[in-house]
Protein backbone atom coordinates (compact mmCIF):
# COMPACT_ATOMS: atom_id res chain seq x y z
CA UNK A 1 0.00 0.00 0.00
CA UNK A 2 1.68 2.98 -0.93
CA UNK A 3 0.71 6.58 -0.51
CA UNK A 4 -2.90 7.67 -0.51
CA UNK A 5 -4.09 11.15 -1.07
CA UNK A 6 -8.21 11.36 -0.07
CA UNK A 7 -8.11 15.32 0.72
CA UNK A 8 -8.53 18.03 -2.03
CA UNK A 9 -8.97 22.17 -2.08
CA UNK A 10 -10.63 23.83 -5.01
CA UNK A 11 -10.46 27.05 -5.40
CA UNK A 12 -13.71 28.48 -6.75
CA UNK A 13 -13.83 31.64 -9.19
CA UNK A 14 -16.62 33.24 -10.15
CA UNK A 15 -16.24 36.43 -12.59
CA UNK A 16 -19.29 38.92 -12.67
CA UNK A 17 -20.10 40.86 -15.83
CA UNK A 18 -21.78 43.60 -15.87
CA UNK A 19 -24.76 44.77 -18.26
CA UNK A 20 -23.30 48.21 -20.59
CA UNK A 21 -26.03 48.18 -23.37
CA UNK A 22 -26.57 51.40 -24.91
CA UNK A 23 -30.52 50.82 -24.21
CA UNK A 24 -30.12 50.48 -20.35
CA UNK A 25 -31.56 53.67 -18.65
CA UNK A 26 -30.46 54.50 -14.86
CA UNK A 27 -33.61 54.95 -13.16
CA UNK A 28 -32.92 55.65 -9.87
CA UNK A 29 -33.54 59.01 -8.43
CA UNK A 30 -30.94 61.39 -7.72
CA UNK A 31 -30.87 61.41 -3.43
CA UNK A 32 -28.88 63.73 -1.85
CA UNK A 33 -26.81 62.34 0.52
CA UNK A 34 -26.67 63.57 4.09
CA UNK A 35 -23.16 64.89 5.02
CA UNK A 36 -21.00 63.19 7.40
CA UNK A 37 -19.98 63.93 10.53
CA UNK A 38 -16.33 65.36 11.03
CA UNK A 39 -13.75 62.55 12.88
CA UNK A 40 -13.46 63.09 16.16
CA UNK A 41 -10.95 61.17 18.54
CA UNK A 42 -13.64 61.79 21.45
CA UNK A 43 -10.88 60.95 24.66
CA UNK A 44 -8.60 59.13 23.03
CA UNK A 45 -5.50 60.42 22.26
CA UNK A 46 -3.90 58.78 19.01
CA UNK A 47 -0.54 61.13 19.12
CA UNK A 48 2.00 57.84 19.70
CA UNK A 49 0.11 54.18 19.36
CA UNK A 50 1.95 51.40 19.91
CA UNK A 51 0.66 47.71 19.65
CA UNK A 52 1.17 44.40 21.29
CA UNK A 53 0.65 41.07 20.54
CA UNK A 54 1.26 37.97 18.54
CA UNK A 55 1.27 37.28 14.83
CA UNK A 56 -2.43 38.26 14.78
CA UNK A 57 -0.75 41.78 15.93
CA UNK A 58 2.08 40.89 13.63
CA UNK A 59 0.53 40.57 10.34
CA UNK A 60 1.47 36.72 9.69
CA UNK A 61 -0.81 35.36 6.96
CA UNK A 62 -0.02 32.33 4.73
CA UNK A 63 2.07 30.91 7.24
CA UNK A 64 4.70 33.23 7.51
CA UNK A 65 5.64 36.72 7.59
CA UNK A 66 6.32 39.28 5.03
CA UNK A 67 5.71 42.78 4.19
CA UNK A 68 2.67 42.60 2.10
CA UNK A 69 0.97 40.58 5.02
CA UNK A 70 2.40 43.46 7.43
CA UNK A 71 1.08 46.37 5.21
CA UNK A 72 -1.71 45.02 5.90
CA UNK A 73 -1.85 43.72 9.69
CA UNK A 74 -4.74 45.42 12.01
CA UNK A 75 -2.37 47.72 13.14
CA UNK A 76 -1.22 49.33 10.35
CA UNK A 77 -4.69 49.73 9.43
CA UNK A 78 -5.64 51.18 12.73
CA UNK A 79 -2.59 53.32 12.11
CA UNK A 80 -3.61 55.00 9.03
CA UNK A 81 -7.19 55.89 10.37
CA UNK A 82 -5.67 57.55 13.82
CA UNK A 83 -3.68 59.43 11.73
CA UNK A 84 -6.74 61.54 10.76
CA UNK A 85 -7.61 61.66 14.23
CA UNK A 86 -4.42 63.49 15.36
CA UNK A 87 -2.39 60.42 14.98
CA UNK A 88 1.45 59.79 14.27
CA UNK A 89 3.98 57.62 12.54
CA UNK A 90 3.69 54.15 12.59
CA UNK A 91 6.74 51.80 12.16
CA UNK A 92 7.03 48.13 11.61
CA UNK A 93 9.54 45.75 11.42
CA UNK A 94 9.39 44.85 7.99
CA UNK A 95 11.01 41.73 6.32
CA UNK A 96 13.26 42.33 3.47
CA UNK A 97 11.16 40.32 0.96
CA UNK A 98 7.79 38.90 0.28
CA UNK A 99 9.52 34.79 0.63
CA UNK A 100 8.53 34.54 4.17
CA UNK A 101 11.35 33.18 5.18
CA UNK A 102 14.28 33.82 7.91
CA UNK A 103 17.40 32.82 7.92
CA UNK A 104 20.08 32.78 10.49
CA UNK A 105 23.12 32.85 8.62
CA UNK A 106 22.76 30.36 5.33
CA UNK A 107 20.15 28.26 7.66
CA UNK A 108 16.56 28.64 7.52
CA UNK A 109 14.71 29.32 10.58
CA UNK A 110 11.12 30.21 9.25
CA UNK A 111 9.87 28.74 6.57
CA UNK A 112 8.66 30.49 3.40
CA UNK A 113 5.17 31.30 2.86
CA UNK A 114 2.03 29.33 1.48
CA UNK A 115 0.63 29.58 -2.08
CA UNK A 116 -2.54 28.44 -3.66
CA UNK A 117 -1.48 26.25 -5.76
CA UNK A 118 -4.81 24.80 -7.78
CA UNK A 119 -5.59 22.60 -5.38
CA UNK A 120 -4.46 23.31 -2.09
CA UNK A 121 -2.26 25.44 0.17
CA UNK A 122 2.16 24.48 -0.90
CA UNK A 123 5.01 26.72 0.76
CA UNK A 124 6.15 28.62 -2.03
CA UNK A 125 9.48 26.89 -2.47
CA UNK A 126 8.06 23.66 -3.17
CA UNK A 127 5.50 24.95 -5.54
CA UNK A 128 8.95 26.05 -7.68
CA UNK A 129 10.54 23.16 -7.15
CA UNK A 130 7.61 21.07 -9.08
CA UNK A 131 7.15 24.05 -11.77
CA UNK A 132 11.12 23.13 -12.01
CA UNK A 133 12.68 25.83 -10.72
CA UNK A 134 13.32 27.81 -7.73
CA UNK A 135 12.20 30.03 -5.07
CA UNK A 136 14.03 33.21 -4.80
CA UNK A 137 16.47 32.71 -1.48
CA UNK A 138 15.05 34.69 1.48
CA UNK A 139 16.68 37.99 1.97
CA UNK A 140 15.81 38.36 5.71
CA UNK A 141 18.82 36.88 8.16
CA UNK A 142 18.96 37.76 11.51
CA UNK A 143 21.88 39.79 12.91
CA UNK A 144 22.63 40.55 9.10
CA UNK A 145 19.62 42.96 8.29
CA UNK A 146 17.25 43.21 11.15
CA UNK A 147 15.52 46.67 11.16
CA UNK A 148 16.49 49.56 13.64
CA UNK A 149 13.32 50.44 15.92
CA UNK A 150 11.84 51.68 18.07
CA UNK A 151 9.08 49.88 16.33
CA UNK A 152 5.08 50.65 17.08
CA UNK A 153 4.13 47.54 16.03
CA UNK A 154 5.44 44.93 18.57
CA UNK A 155 3.41 41.75 17.42
CA UNK A 156 5.62 38.88 17.83
CA UNK A 157 4.28 35.66 16.00
CA UNK A 158 4.71 32.36 18.08
CA UNK A 159 4.68 34.86 21.58
CA UNK A 160 2.65 33.31 24.22
CA UNK A 161 1.42 36.15 27.13
CA UNK A 162 4.10 35.36 29.01
CA UNK A 163 6.62 35.63 26.70
CA UNK A 164 6.33 39.32 26.48
CA UNK A 165 7.05 39.89 29.88
CA UNK A 166 10.12 37.91 29.23
CA UNK A 167 13.98 39.63 29.57
CA UNK A 168 15.71 37.74 26.61
CA UNK A 169 13.34 36.99 24.28
CA UNK A 170 15.20 38.92 21.80
CA UNK A 171 18.31 37.63 22.83
CA UNK A 172 19.47 35.42 19.43
CA UNK A 173 22.05 32.86 21.38
CA UNK A 174 18.92 31.90 23.11
CA UNK A 175 17.84 30.09 19.50
CA UNK A 176 19.92 27.56 20.01
CA UNK A 177 19.38 26.14 23.43
CA UNK A 178 16.91 23.34 23.60
CA UNK A 179 13.95 24.08 24.05
CA UNK A 180 14.72 27.73 22.59
CA UNK A 181 13.99 30.68 25.05
CA UNK A 182 14.08 33.34 22.49
CA UNK A 183 12.18 33.98 19.04
CA UNK A 184 13.23 34.60 15.56
CA UNK A 185 11.24 37.76 15.64
CA UNK A 186 11.54 39.83 18.16
CA UNK A 187 15.74 39.14 17.81
CA UNK A 188 14.93 41.19 14.89
CA UNK A 189 13.53 44.38 16.74
CA UNK A 190 14.48 44.26 20.52
CA UNK A 191 16.66 46.94 21.56
CA UNK A 192 18.70 44.93 23.04
CA UNK A 193 19.81 41.10 24.09
CA UNK A 194 18.30 41.07 27.44
CA UNK A 195 14.93 43.52 26.41
CA UNK A 196 11.46 42.46 26.95
CA UNK A 197 8.74 43.21 24.45
CA UNK A 198 6.83 45.05 27.31
CA UNK A 199 9.80 46.98 28.14
CA UNK A 200 10.50 47.94 24.36
CA UNK A 201 6.42 48.92 24.12
CA UNK A 202 6.42 50.97 27.54
CA UNK A 203 9.73 52.55 26.79
CA UNK A 204 7.95 54.40 23.80
CA UNK A 205 5.34 56.38 26.21
CA UNK A 206 2.80 55.11 24.33
CA UNK A 207 -0.49 57.25 24.76
CA UNK A 208 -2.79 54.54 23.20
CA UNK A 209 -2.35 50.94 22.62
CA UNK A 210 -3.61 47.68 21.32
CA UNK A 211 -2.98 44.43 23.39
CA UNK A 212 -4.23 41.31 21.23
CA UNK A 213 -2.34 38.35 23.33
CA UNK A 214 -3.37 34.76 24.77
CA UNK A 215 -4.54 32.90 21.52
CA UNK A 216 -1.31 30.74 21.49
CA UNK A 217 -1.37 30.41 25.33
CA UNK A 218 -4.19 27.63 23.64
CA UNK A 219 -3.36 27.21 20.31
CA UNK A 220 -0.08 25.72 20.30
CA UNK A 221 -1.94 22.79 22.36
CA UNK A 222 -4.22 22.31 19.65
CA UNK A 223 -2.42 22.58 17.01
CA UNK A 224 -0.05 19.91 18.39
CA UNK A 225 -3.42 17.39 18.88
CA UNK A 226 -3.02 17.89 22.70
CA UNK A 227 -0.50 15.50 22.50
CA UNK A 228 1.76 17.45 25.66
CA UNK A 229 4.76 18.72 23.89
CA UNK A 230 2.79 22.57 24.08
CA UNK A 231 0.77 22.73 27.22
CA UNK A 232 -2.35 25.46 27.98
CA UNK A 233 -0.73 28.05 30.36
CA UNK A 234 -1.70 27.61 33.42
CA UNK A 235 -4.61 30.05 34.42
CA UNK A 236 -3.71 30.74 37.27
CA UNK A 237 0.08 31.78 38.88
CA UNK A 238 2.27 34.66 38.72
CA UNK A 239 3.59 36.81 36.48
CA UNK A 240 5.65 35.14 33.77
CA UNK A 241 3.88 31.66 34.47
CA UNK A 242 0.10 32.06 34.75
CA UNK A 243 -1.78 33.68 32.65
CA UNK A 244 -3.99 35.71 35.02
CA UNK A 245 -0.38 37.43 36.79
CA UNK A 246 0.69 37.55 32.92
CA UNK A 247 -2.01 39.72 31.79
CA UNK A 248 -2.61 41.79 34.95
CA UNK A 249 0.82 42.59 34.57
CA UNK A 250 0.75 43.43 30.87
CA UNK A 251 -2.19 46.16 31.48
CA UNK A 252 -0.51 47.67 34.43
CA UNK A 253 2.52 48.37 32.71
CA UNK A 254 0.87 49.59 29.36
CA UNK A 255 -1.84 51.81 31.80
CA UNK A 256 0.70 52.98 33.99
CA UNK A 257 1.90 56.37 32.73
CA UNK A 258 -2.32 56.92 31.83
CA UNK A 259 -2.72 55.68 28.15
CA UNK A 260 -6.13 54.05 27.18
CA UNK A 261 -6.08 51.11 24.71
CA UNK A 262 -8.06 48.57 23.34
CA UNK A 263 -8.25 45.00 24.02
CA UNK A 264 -9.52 41.63 22.23
CA UNK A 265 -10.47 38.01 23.77
CA UNK A 266 -9.56 35.10 22.26
CA UNK A 267 -11.27 33.09 19.56
CA UNK A 268 -12.40 29.64 20.05
CA UNK A 269 -9.29 28.10 18.40
CA UNK A 270 -11.54 24.61 17.29
CA UNK A 271 -13.59 26.62 15.03
CA UNK A 272 -11.07 28.12 12.85
CA UNK A 273 -10.48 25.84 9.18
CA UNK A 274 -7.18 24.05 11.05
CA UNK A 275 -9.38 22.53 12.68
CA UNK A 276 -12.52 22.06 10.28
CA UNK A 277 -11.38 21.26 7.04
CA UNK A 278 -9.89 17.70 7.69
CA UNK A 279 -12.91 15.38 7.38
CA UNK A 280 -13.05 12.43 10.03
CA UNK A 281 -13.98 9.95 6.84
CA UNK A 282 -11.89 10.68 4.47
CA UNK A 283 -10.95 6.91 3.21
CA UNK A 284 -12.74 6.59 -0.74
CA UNK A 285 -13.14 2.98 -1.73
CA UNK A 286 -13.15 4.64 -5.16
CA UNK A 287 -9.41 5.18 -4.69
CA UNK A 288 -7.20 2.63 -6.89
CA UNK A 289 -4.93 2.28 -4.09
CA UNK A 290 -6.99 1.93 -0.95
CA UNK A 291 -10.43 0.42 -2.26
CA UNK A 292 -8.76 -3.24 -3.63
CA UNK A 293 -7.39 -3.61 -0.23
CA UNK A 294 -10.84 -3.21 1.74
CA UNK A 295 -11.22 -7.04 1.48
CA UNK A 296 -7.92 -7.73 3.07
CA UNK A 297 -8.31 -4.87 5.33
CA UNK A 298 -11.46 -6.11 7.04
CA UNK A 299 -10.22 -9.74 7.04
CA UNK A 300 -7.49 -8.15 9.57
CA UNK A 301 -9.49 -6.08 11.43
CA UNK A 302 -12.37 -8.96 11.95
CA UNK A 303 -10.00 -11.09 13.65
CA UNK A 304 -9.31 -7.65 16.32
CA UNK A 305 -13.21 -7.29 16.44
CA UNK A 306 -13.70 -10.71 17.47
CA UNK A 307 -11.24 -9.94 20.52
CA UNK A 308 -12.77 -6.77 21.81
CA UNK A 309 -16.03 -8.82 21.85
CA UNK A 310 -14.61 -11.27 23.84
CA UNK A 311 -12.64 -8.85 25.99
CA UNK A 312 -15.89 -6.95 26.26
CA UNK A 313 -17.29 -10.24 27.69
CA UNK A 314 -14.81 -10.19 30.48
CA UNK A 315 -14.66 -6.51 31.02
CA UNK A 316 -17.87 -4.30 29.91
CA UNK A 317 -16.09 -0.99 30.25
CA UNK A 318 -14.24 -2.52 27.02
CA UNK A 319 -16.80 -1.35 24.60
CA UNK A 320 -16.43 -3.84 21.48
CA UNK A 321 -18.45 -1.13 19.33
CA UNK A 322 -16.39 1.68 19.95
CA UNK A 323 -13.36 0.12 18.96
CA UNK A 324 -14.34 -2.51 16.30
CA UNK A 325 -13.00 -1.27 12.39
CA UNK A 326 -14.43 -1.67 9.66
CA UNK A 327 -13.42 -0.25 6.28
CA UNK A 328 -17.22 0.31 3.69
CA UNK A 329 -16.75 -0.50 0.09
CA UNK A 330 -19.37 1.63 -1.05
CA UNK A 331 -19.01 4.96 0.79
CA UNK A 332 -16.88 6.92 2.62
CA UNK A 333 -14.70 5.35 5.78
CA UNK A 334 -13.57 6.94 8.98
CA UNK A 335 -9.55 6.76 9.61
CA UNK A 336 -8.38 4.87 12.74
CA UNK A 337 -7.24 7.02 15.30
CA UNK A 338 -4.95 6.21 18.52
CA UNK A 339 -7.25 7.77 21.92
CA UNK A 340 -5.16 7.97 25.14
CA UNK A 341 -8.58 8.08 27.06
CA UNK A 342 -9.62 4.40 26.04
CA UNK A 343 -8.26 1.69 28.68
CA UNK A 344 -5.22 -0.03 27.38
CA UNK A 345 -5.85 -3.58 26.27
CA UNK A 346 -2.88 -4.13 24.44
CA UNK A 347 -1.42 -7.07 26.77
CA UNK A 348 -5.34 -8.42 26.65
CA UNK A 349 -5.69 -8.54 22.72
CA UNK A 350 -1.85 -10.56 22.69
CA UNK A 351 -2.97 -12.89 24.77
CA UNK A 352 -6.43 -13.74 23.37
CA UNK A 353 -4.86 -13.90 19.68
CA UNK A 354 -1.87 -16.35 21.20
CA UNK A 355 -4.43 -18.56 23.22
CA UNK A 356 -6.51 -19.18 19.77
CA UNK A 357 -6.13 -22.25 18.24
CA UNK A 358 -6.68 -21.03 14.44
CA UNK A 359 -4.01 -17.66 14.92
CA UNK A 360 -1.34 -19.26 13.65
CA UNK A 361 -3.11 -20.16 10.61
CA UNK A 362 -4.00 -16.50 10.03
CA UNK A 363 -0.08 -15.52 10.90
CA UNK A 364 0.44 -17.94 7.79
CA UNK A 365 -1.80 -16.62 5.70
CA UNK A 366 0.36 -13.44 5.79
CA UNK A 367 3.44 -15.88 4.00
CA UNK A 368 5.01 -15.96 7.70
CA UNK A 369 5.98 -19.27 10.09
CA UNK A 370 3.21 -20.47 12.33
CA UNK A 371 6.05 -19.55 14.79
CA UNK A 372 5.87 -15.99 14.31
CA UNK A 373 2.75 -16.24 15.89
CA UNK A 374 3.88 -14.48 19.57
CA UNK A 375 5.54 -11.44 17.08
CA UNK A 376 2.80 -10.82 15.45
CA UNK A 377 0.03 -11.28 18.21
CA UNK A 378 2.17 -8.64 20.02
CA UNK A 379 2.36 -6.66 17.33
CA UNK A 380 -0.90 -6.31 16.75
CA UNK A 381 -1.64 -5.59 20.56
CA UNK A 382 0.63 -3.18 20.55
CA UNK A 383 -0.87 -1.41 17.89
CA UNK A 384 -4.32 -1.50 18.13
CA UNK A 385 -4.56 -1.32 22.29
CA UNK A 386 -6.17 2.11 22.62
CA UNK A 387 -7.71 2.77 18.96
CA UNK A 388 -10.99 3.15 17.26
CA UNK A 389 -12.49 4.95 14.33
CA UNK A 390 -13.12 8.62 14.32
CA UNK A 391 -15.99 10.13 14.88
CA UNK A 392 -17.85 13.37 13.51
CA UNK A 393 -17.04 15.00 17.32
CA UNK A 394 -13.37 14.41 16.63
CA UNK A 395 -10.94 16.88 14.67
CA UNK A 396 -8.22 16.85 12.59
CA UNK A 397 -5.11 19.33 12.70
CA UNK A 398 -5.14 20.40 8.68
CA UNK A 399 -1.62 19.06 8.04
CA UNK A 400 -3.17 15.70 8.58
CA UNK A 401 -4.24 15.88 5.26
CA UNK A 402 -0.81 15.21 3.80
CA UNK A 403 -0.28 12.49 6.33
CA UNK A 404 -3.64 10.45 6.19
CA UNK A 405 -2.85 7.44 3.78
CA UNK A 406 0.87 7.98 3.74
CA UNK A 407 3.59 5.57 4.79
CA UNK A 408 5.02 5.91 8.36
CA UNK A 409 8.76 5.26 6.99
CA UNK A 410 9.93 5.46 10.83
CA UNK A 411 7.28 2.53 11.98
CA UNK A 412 8.36 0.59 8.47
CA UNK A 413 11.94 0.57 9.76
CA UNK A 414 10.68 -0.51 13.28
CA UNK A 415 8.63 -3.16 11.88
CA UNK A 416 10.94 -4.30 9.09
CA UNK A 417 12.80 -6.13 12.50
CA UNK A 418 10.33 -8.23 12.49
CA UNK A 419 8.31 -8.72 9.57
CA UNK A 420 9.62 -8.55 5.91
CA UNK A 421 9.63 -5.34 4.28
CA UNK A 422 6.94 -5.39 2.02
CA UNK A 423 4.89 -6.26 5.08
CA UNK A 424 6.15 -3.92 7.73
CA UNK A 425 4.76 -0.99 4.45
CA UNK A 426 1.29 -2.97 4.79
CA UNK A 427 1.44 -2.47 8.68
CA UNK A 428 2.55 1.48 8.45
CA UNK A 429 0.04 3.24 6.38
CA UNK A 430 -1.01 6.42 8.60
CA UNK A 431 -4.92 6.34 9.54
CA UNK A 432 -5.50 2.99 8.18
CA UNK A 433 -3.61 0.16 9.31
CA UNK A 434 -1.36 2.58 11.41
CA UNK A 435 -3.38 4.82 13.80
CA UNK A 436 -2.93 8.22 13.28
CA UNK A 437 -1.10 9.25 16.45
CA UNK A 438 -2.39 12.11 18.62
CA UNK A 439 -0.71 15.08 17.41
CA UNK A 440 -2.81 14.77 14.15
CA UNK A 441 -6.22 14.69 15.83
CA UNK A 442 -8.10 16.26 18.90
CA UNK A 443 -10.58 14.29 20.50
CA UNK A 444 -13.48 15.59 22.47
CA UNK A 445 -11.72 15.54 25.78
CA UNK A 446 -8.82 17.73 24.23
CA UNK A 447 -11.55 19.64 23.04
CA UNK A 448 -13.11 20.49 25.95
CA UNK A 449 -9.49 21.57 28.03
CA UNK A 450 -9.44 24.04 25.26
CA UNK A 451 -12.62 25.15 25.75
CA UNK A 452 -12.13 25.66 29.63
CA UNK A 453 -8.85 27.33 29.58
CA UNK A 454 -10.66 29.90 26.59
CA UNK A 455 -13.70 30.66 28.77
CA UNK A 456 -11.51 31.42 31.76
CA UNK A 457 -8.69 33.62 29.74
CA UNK A 458 -11.82 35.22 28.44
CA UNK A 459 -12.86 35.99 31.60
CA UNK A 460 -9.58 37.44 32.92
CA UNK A 461 -9.53 39.82 29.70
CA UNK A 462 -12.87 41.23 30.40
CA UNK A 463 -12.10 41.98 33.78
CA UNK A 464 -8.87 43.45 32.96
CA UNK A 465 -10.65 45.71 30.40
CA UNK A 466 -13.02 46.75 32.87
CA UNK A 467 -11.05 47.49 35.49
CA UNK A 468 -8.55 49.61 33.18
CA UNK A 469 -11.55 51.18 31.40
CA UNK A 470 -10.48 50.10 28.29
CA UNK A 471 -12.28 48.81 24.93
CA UNK A 472 -13.03 45.45 24.35
CA UNK A 473 -13.14 43.63 20.60
CA UNK A 474 -15.28 40.43 21.45
CA UNK A 475 -12.92 38.23 18.94
CA UNK A 476 -14.34 35.10 20.33
CA UNK A 477 -18.18 36.10 19.56
CA UNK A 478 -16.69 37.44 16.03
CA UNK A 479 -15.00 34.09 15.32
CA UNK A 480 -18.30 32.25 15.95
CA UNK A 481 -20.29 34.61 13.92
CA UNK A 482 -17.89 33.80 11.08
CA UNK A 483 -17.92 29.70 11.53
CA UNK A 484 -21.88 29.80 11.77
CA UNK A 485 -23.24 31.57 8.38
CA UNK A 486 -20.56 34.08 7.96
CA UNK A 487 -20.18 38.13 8.13
CA UNK A 488 -21.24 40.60 5.91
CA UNK A 489 -19.02 43.96 5.50
CA UNK A 490 -20.28 45.84 2.36
CA UNK A 491 -20.44 44.09 -0.96
CA UNK A 492 -18.79 40.69 0.88
CA UNK A 493 -19.67 37.83 2.77
CA UNK A 494 -16.54 36.36 4.58
CA UNK A 495 -16.81 32.57 6.03
CA UNK A 496 -14.52 30.51 8.39
CA UNK A 497 -14.38 28.36 5.12
CA UNK A 498 -10.64 27.57 3.59
CA UNK A 499 -9.62 29.16 0.63
CA UNK A 500 -13.61 29.91 -0.14
CA UNK A 501 -14.46 31.79 2.53
CA UNK A 502 -12.20 34.67 2.34
CA UNK A 503 -11.29 35.61 6.15
CA UNK A 504 -8.56 32.85 6.81
CA UNK A 505 -5.46 32.24 4.74
CA UNK A 506 -3.96 28.87 3.59
CA UNK A 507 -2.66 28.17 7.01
CA UNK A 508 -6.32 27.97 8.35
CA UNK A 509 -5.62 30.24 11.70
CA UNK A 510 -4.48 33.32 10.78
CA UNK A 511 -6.72 36.15 8.84
CA UNK A 512 -6.27 37.11 5.13
CA UNK A 513 -6.04 40.53 4.34
CA UNK A 514 -9.72 41.02 4.01
CA UNK A 515 -10.21 39.25 7.59
CA UNK A 516 -7.51 41.49 9.43
CA UNK A 517 -9.50 44.38 7.36
CA UNK A 518 -12.60 43.25 9.15
CA UNK A 519 -11.17 42.62 12.43
CA UNK A 520 -9.91 46.17 12.05
CA UNK A 521 -12.68 47.54 12.09
CA UNK A 522 -14.10 45.80 15.08
CA UNK A 523 -11.23 47.42 16.70
CA UNK A 524 -12.58 50.65 15.80
CA UNK A 525 -16.26 49.99 16.59
CA UNK A 526 -15.25 48.93 19.86
CA UNK A 527 -12.71 52.08 20.43
CA UNK A 528 -16.31 54.01 19.03
CA UNK A 529 -17.92 52.77 22.40
CA UNK A 530 -15.50 53.37 24.91
CA UNK A 531 -13.94 56.37 24.09
CA UNK A 532 -16.65 58.45 22.39
CA UNK A 533 -14.41 58.68 18.70
CA UNK A 534 -16.71 58.06 15.84
CA UNK A 535 -14.99 56.22 13.01
CA UNK A 536 -17.91 54.54 12.03
CA UNK A 537 -20.01 57.19 11.96
CA UNK A 538 -18.11 59.48 10.49
CA UNK A 539 -17.46 56.73 7.89
CA UNK A 540 -14.12 56.09 8.28
CA UNK A 541 -14.25 52.05 8.49
CA UNK A 542 -12.28 50.32 5.74
CA UNK A 543 -13.61 48.43 2.75
CA UNK A 544 -12.61 44.86 3.13
CA UNK A 545 -13.07 44.91 -0.77
CA UNK A 546 -10.05 46.72 -0.86
CA UNK A 547 -8.33 44.26 0.81
CA UNK A 548 -6.81 41.07 -0.96
CA UNK A 549 -7.44 37.35 0.22
CA UNK A 550 -4.52 36.15 -1.38
CA UNK A 551 -1.10 36.78 -2.74
CA UNK A 552 0.32 35.44 -5.91
CA UNK A 553 3.30 33.19 -6.22
CA UNK A 554 4.87 35.76 -8.05
CA UNK A 555 4.99 38.05 -5.49
CA UNK A 556 8.35 38.94 -4.33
Amino acid sequence: MKTFKYIFLVMLTISFAACNDIEDIDLTPDVETAALPELTAGSADFTNYVSLGNSLTAGFTDGALFIAGQENSIPNILSQKFALAGGGSFDQPLMSDNTGGLLLGATPVVQYRLIFNGSGPQRLNEFFEEQGGSAPLPTSSLGVNNPTGPFNNMGVPGAKSFHLLAPGYGNIAGLSLDPPLANPYFVRMATAPDASVIGDAVAQAPTFFSLWIGNNDVLGYATSGGDGTDPITPVSGMPGVGFDGSYGALIAALTANGASGVVANIPDVTSIPHFTTVPHNPLDPTNPRFGPQIPTLNGIFGQLNQVYTFLESVNPAISAEERSIEFSTTGASEVVIYDETLIDISEQIRDVLLASDTFPVFVQSFGLPAAAAPAVATLLGNTYGQTREATEDDLFVLPSSNVIGTVNEASVAALSTQLPLALAGQFSVEGITLPLADKWVLIPSEQEEIAVATEAFNAIIANAASGAGLALVDANTLLNQLANGGITSGDFTLTANLVTGSAFSLDGIHPTARGYALLANEFMRAIDATYGSNFEASGNFVNVGDYPTNYSPSLQ
